[in-house]
C-alpha cells in the first residue's frame, strides 16, 4: 500500500444474516474507495446508507464479509494500526462518574503515555475544546454539547495519524460547531487525515476535500467540492453596491452577447456568521454564560511538523 493512501476499501461487502444464516441486510455493497493522507473525506448519505457499517470495518470493529481493508498499510485489527487512530462516535460512550480529567488520563493510559505526558495533553486538550472551567464535573452532569467536546478530545489525546468523525457536530450549538470545523482545518495544515461521516450537508461542504455519497450501501458518486457542487452554465459577477444606471448598461451588454441577467440581488450571509457575530459581541459587552468555554488554540502536542509526523 502507497504511504499516500491511508484507507483503501476494495470491493468491501458486509451482509448481515439472521438466525439462520440467511441474508437479511446488504449493508454495504461492493464499495471501493481510497483516501489520501493529509486529505478530510466526508462520508454522506442518509440514514441506513451504510456510512457507520463502513466506518466500523474501517475500525476493525466489526469483519467484512467479502473484499478488503487497509488502514495505514495494515489490516484495521492489528494493534499498531489502532495506535494511530482516532475516533469520535456517533453516540457518547463516557463513563459518566468520571470527571474531564479522569477521562482524558484514563484514554492516555489506554495509550501508554507518561504521567507527565498525560498531565500535559489533558491541559491543553481541555483548553482547545474549551472545558477548562469544567474539568472537575462529572460528564453525567455536561450537556450534549459538552460531552461531545470532550468526545473529540479524548480521540486526540494520543496523536492520532488518521482522525475518524462519526457525526462530531451533533448536538452542539453554533460555536461549537464552527469550532470543531474549525479544529478539522488546523488538523488538516499539520497533516493529519480526517474521515468525516455526518447527514449535515454544511459542515461536510465547509471543510472537506473530497465527497463520497453513499446509498443502499453502494458509492454513487466521488469527486472535490468544487466538481461536484459548481454549476455549469451560470456565472456570478459580485461587484460592489452599483447605481440602477450601471445596472441597466451591464444589463445591455449581456443582451447584445446574446444573454440575459436572471437576477440583481445583494449577496446573504450566511446565518452561521451572523450568529457566531452576535455572540462575539455579548462576549465583548462581558455577557456571563454556564456553558463550555470559546476554547484555545490548536495543542501544542498535535501542532508538530510534517517531518515529527512521518517519525511518530
Amino acid at each position: 500500500m502507497s504511504n499516500d493512501v491511508v484507507i483503501r476499501l476494495q470491493k468491501l461487502t458486509k451482509v448481515f444474516r439472521d438466525f439462520w444464516l440467511r441474508a437479511r441486510v446488504v449493508a454495504v455493497d461492493g464499495i471501493d474507495l481510497e483516501m489520501a493522507r493529509g486529505e478530510v473525506l466526508g462520508l454522506l448519505g442518509p440514514n441506513g446508507s451504510g456510512k457507520s457499517t463502513t466506518i466500523k470495518m474501517i475500525l476493525g470493529l466489526l469483519f467484512p464479509t467479502s473484499g478488503s481493508v487497509e488502514v495505514l498499510g495494515r489490516s484495521p485489527a492489528h494493534v499498531e494500526t489502532k495506535r494511530h487512530i482516532g475516533y469520535v462516535p456517533e453516540e457518547s460512550y463516557l463513563y459518566p462518574f468520571l470527571n474531564a480529567e479522569e477521562t482524558l488520563d484514563y484514554y492516555g493510559r489506554l495509550f501508554g503515555l507518561d504521567a507527565r505526558e498525560r498531565r500535559e495533553r489533558t491541559a491543553t486538550l481541555l483548553d482547545m475544546v474549551g472545558l477548562t472551567e469544567v474539568a472537575d464535573r462529572r460528564l453525567g452532569e455536561y450537556s450534549k454539547g459538552m460531552q461531545r467536546r470532550i468526545n473529540v478530545a479524548q480521540a486526540l489525546i494520543n496523536d492520532p495519524d488518521l482522525l475518524i468523525l462519526d457525526e462530531p457536530t451533533t448536538g452542539l450549538d453554533p460555536i461549537g460547531t464552527r469550532q470543531i470545523k474549525d479544529l478539522i482545518l488546523a488538523l488538516r495544515e499539520r497533516g493529519k487525515s480526517i474521515l468525516l461521516s455526518s447527514h449535515l450537508l454544511a459542515d461536510v461542504e465547509d471543510v472537506c476535500d473530497r465527497m463520497a455519497f453513499l446509498y443502499g450501501g453502494k458509492i454513487h458518486r466521488v469527486g472535490t467540492v468544487d466538481e461536484l457542487l459548481t454549476v455549469s452554465g451560470n456565472q456570478v459577477i459580485e461587484t460592489d453596491t452599483l447605481p440602477e444606471t450601471a445596472i441597466t448598461r451591464i444589463q445591455e451588454i449581456v443582451e447584445e452577447e446574446g444573454h440575459s441577467v436572471h437576477s440583481v440581488t445583494n449577496p446573504r450571509r450566511r446565518l452561521e456568521q451572523l450568529f457566531l457575530e452576535v455572540v462575539e459581541e455579548a462576549r465583548r459587552d462581558g455577557a456571563a454564560t454556564s456553558g463550555a468555554g470559546a476554547g484555545g488554540s490548536l495543542a501544542g502536542f498535535l501542532a508538530a511538523d510534517a517531518k515529527s509526523q512521518g517519525s511518530k
